[in-house]
């Protein structure tokens, strides 16, 4: 019988996860991640609430529950990333280093070495191909998580389970309410990473505090408004901007003198591109394309923000990095942000790089 622990957080999706390893047989231990900390007065309460529905399901199915502490880590890791990246302009993806360095990292170095697998409530898939392991697609388009995982890596991917990645949430639900889960219709989080309920903006002011600049239109030059800080924008925004007569886009940022460019209508030109360059191209199994040369061009599907679409393009090898031609125009390409790269049928996740574009700074 395998040995297997299970990232609880307290949603819909991990209880259920906890249901159907009992239904088939497992005795799995639970953990629940505590990373809030203490001392931070804008924290909210939801880690609470997240703890008694840990709880509810450990004493539902008879299992010991452990609270794992990585307040130090996550803060000096991934808190610490974020911040670096808004404040020189850029947009983080804090999910994605979380999973990296927290839940599959550090939680993996402390307690999950001890277990054959960790399993936890991601939408995602494991595929056996070609004698080794690939991170898969979850059948849920609108829930896949797998730009969330891009960053985890081979030996990280091969203690996984993802009891989740062959339902709907819609099955899901259902699973949870014929079980009598308390956590049932429990809202998913929207927040931060295993911060819960925490505004993003909270988060980042914290850290960056507020500084008055001008919001011009790109085209015209005309100053049409006025902002608390570059960092609390992001390329592609639309809302958020207090702006009257939208629609109105963020196109791009002067770091340096503090001043965000905006664009006016849907139909925008100065919001959609074609091409981005990613560095830092991280594979999460092998390099499937090792053998090809710089500018042959490789047909991918590949995402850069979550969404269930899929976009089709071509990748091509620059040196150390790649560069990825669309093949219809995106909207909002955000230096910082990860590109995510799928085979040509977009079934899996074969890695994931920085998107690389420069910054007016």
């Amino acid at each position: 019988m395998k040995n297997i622990a299970v990232l609880l957080s307290g949603g819909v999706d991990s209880s259920v996860v906890v249901h159907i390893l009992c239904e088939q047989g497992y005795r799995p231990n639970l953990f629940y991640i505590k990373i809030g900390r203490d001392d931070v007065d804008y924290m909210d309460c939801s880690a609470e609430e997240d703890l008694e529905m840990c709880r509810f399901i450990a004493h539902k199915y008879g299992l010991p529950l452990d609270i794992v502490d990585l307040q130090k880590e996550y803060w000096e890791n991934v808190a610490a990333y974020a911040i670096d990246k808004v404040k020189r302009g850029l947009t983080p993806n804090p999910d994605v280093m979380c999973n990296k360095l927290i839940k599959f990292g550090c939680f993996e170095e402390r307690v999950g070495k001890d277990f054959d697998f960790t399993a936890t409530g991601h939408y995602a898939s494991i595929v056996n191909k070609n004698g080794k392991i690939w991170l898969g697609t979850a059948i849920d388009p609108v829930k896949d998580q797998t730009d969330f995982l891009a960053q985890i890596d081979y030996l990280q991917v091969s203690k996984l389970m993802f009891p989740l990645g062959g339902l709907m949430k819609t099955e899901v639900r259902e699973i949870a309410q014929k079980a009598q889960l308390a956590t049932a219709k429990r809202k998913d989080s929207q927040g931060i990473c295993f911060l819960g309920k925490i505004n993003y903006n909270d988060f980042v002011k914290r850290f960056l505090g507020e500084r008055k600049g001008k919001i011009i239109e790109i085209e015209t030059g005309k100053v049409i408004g006025q902002h608390n800080g570059f960092w609390f924008h992001t390329i592609g925004q639309r809302k958020g901007l207090g702006l009257s007569g939208g629609p109105w886009f963020v196109v791009a940022k002067d770091v340096k003198k503090n001043i965000v460019y905006v664009s006016h209508g849907y139909d925008t030109q100065m919001q959609y591109g074609y091409e981005f360059s990613m560095h830092d191209f991280h594979f999460i199994t092998e390099d499937p394309w090792s053998g090809t040369a710089d500018n042959e061009e490789i047909p991918v599907t590949f995402k850069i923000r979550h969404t269930p679409d899929f976009s089709h393009g071509i990748l091509r090898r620059e040196g150390n990095g790649f560069h990825l031609k669309s093949a219809e125009a995106l909207q909002g390409i955000a230096p910082g942000q990860f590109g995510v790269i799928y085979d040509e049928r977009h079934k899996v996740c074969i890695g994931s790089g920085e998107i690389y574009m420069p910054l007016n700074q």
